[in-house]
């Protein structure tokens, strides 16, 4: 009976002082990322994607690192272009292109008098009443929306960021919490596989012990594949390999969308280029444009003659064009209106998504308060068992589903923990607050 005493007494002691280790919530240590170094021989599945943490890398930083690869910089960018383009366009003297044509002609092929003429004439297509105003107003427009588009896309940016960096968090505790499940249940398998051996427990507790300990190892198997997943994730969307010492953020003071918001403000900058390219288009005939023609002529009746020599001016007006402009206006008319319903859906939206993201924060903190109970009354339920245990009042598959479900509890309260700081980032995201 001296070995079975032992065994009474030192398993409960044993899974008291792996439970501290995994419960461990101090305020100190939420401020901190989660461990990412991990040695690949210390894996159950050979497979690393390495993460390392970089002091020297904010939350700021990491967005702009990764805002410089982000396939969506490449439209930004011909926006941009776009828009350098209108400009230098309304900035010309000239609506279009300059042409010179030159004219020959004389009668050689017919009765060969020695006639002649030739003629030199240089078009210079000329800015409509109002069109060179209309597109300087659509070149501002472009520029301004390639500008608010940036910001969006970076906002956008920001959003993916986030995500990947909690999700890795968040596989880190679940990998963390498997780990130290694991540790608990191989440490209690020696000891019964011991005490079997020394003949003071059945062999059915061993099997019951055995059958536990594989049961979290195959647990950390899958913990560490979310890990991995995780990993790759951030990787693929940033292209780095390391992530920020500290990315947690303050909760915004705002409580509404405001009018300033990133994706707002693309949006309203994009109706603002569609209402002055419907001006434009009044101001541009889709067919014609006002032409000045300046030309020379010599002309010779015959070998005998005298050159004249002659000169002239001539203007092209457009008019009565309404009715072939009339669809060209209604098109552009049409993609203003798509534009402005498209605020007005995406305006609710947001105001949905920060609904959202408030109501979850409410919920994790009210999770997080009970998650904390919870790990305490687990721990004095844990020092309760012990002295059933000792007394001989409970078996060995109670003990066990005890130390689950307190392992369980000391999870949810890391969990939440994560959860709600989280939360705080995707609060301001949906407030299009930047890091």
């Amino acid at each position: 009976m001296t070995g079975y005493r032992h065994i009474q007494y030192g398993l409960p002691a044993l899974l008291l002082a792996a439970l501290p280790c995994a419960a461990q919530t101090n305020e100190d240590e939420n401020r901190q990322p989660p461990q990412t170094a991990m040695a690949a021989d210390k894996l159950i599945v050979a497979h690393l994607d390495p993460i390392e943490t970089d002091p020297a890398l904010s939350l700021s930083g990491l967005v702009e690192l990764t805002l410089e690869k982000y396939p969506d910089r490449l439209v930004s960018e011909a926006l941009a272009q776009e828009a350098d383009a209108l400009a230098e366009r309304s900035d010309a003297w000239v609506a279009g292109s300059t042409a010179l044509a030159l004219d020959y002609f004389d009668d050689r092929v017919a009765n060969n008098r020695g006639a002649r003429e030739m003629s030199a004439t240089v078009e210079v297509t000329t800015w409509g009443w109002g069109q060179r105003d209309a597109g300087q107003a659509v070149a501002e427009r472009a520029g301004l929306s390639a500008q608010k588009q940036s910001a969006a896309v970076k906002l956008e940016v920001t959003r993916l960021v986030r995500e990947a960096l909690w999700n890795m968090e968040i596989a880190n505790i679940g990998l963390q919490q498997a780990q130290n499940a694991l540790s608990v249940s191989e440490q209690l398998m020696k000891k019964v596989e011991r005490r079997v051996e020394l003949g003071d427990l059945p062999r059915a507790d061993l099997l019951l012990a055995k059958g536990e300990y594989l049961q979290n190892r195959a647990l950390v198997t899958q913990a560490e594949a979310e890990v991995m997943h995780s990993r790759k994730a951030y990787s693929s969307l940033t292209t780095l390999a390391r992530v920020p010492a500290n990315y947690q953020e303050r909760q915004s003071e705002l409580q509404s969308i405001t009018a300033n918001h990133p994706v707002l403000e693309a949006v309203n900058a994009v109706i603002e280029r569609k209402r002055a390219e419907v001006e434009w288009i009044k101001t541009t005939d889709p067919i014609n444009q006002p032409k000045l023609n300046i030309g020379a002529k010599s002309t010779r009746d015959g070998r005998d003659g005298q050159n004249i020599e002659s000169a002239g001016v001539g203007v092209v007006m457009l008019f009565g064009g309404d009715a072939y402009n009339a669809p060209e206006i209604a098109k552009a008319n049409l993609e203003l209106n798509n534009a402005m319903a498209q605020r007005e859906h995406l305006y609710r939206q947001l105001e949905k998504n920060l609904h959202e993201a408030e109501h979850a924060l409410e919920v994790t903190r009210a999770e997080l308060a009970i998650a904390n109970e919870l790990k305490q009354i687990a721990e004095t339920h844990l020092k309760m068992t012990e002295v059933s245990f000792s007394a001989g009042e409970i078996n060995l598959l109670d003990l066990i589903k005890i130390q689950a479900r307190s392992l369980e509890a000391v999870r949810n309260s890391k969990l939440q923990e994560v959860k709600l700081q989280r939360n705080i980032a995707f609060y301001n995201q949906a407030l299009g607050v930047q890091p």
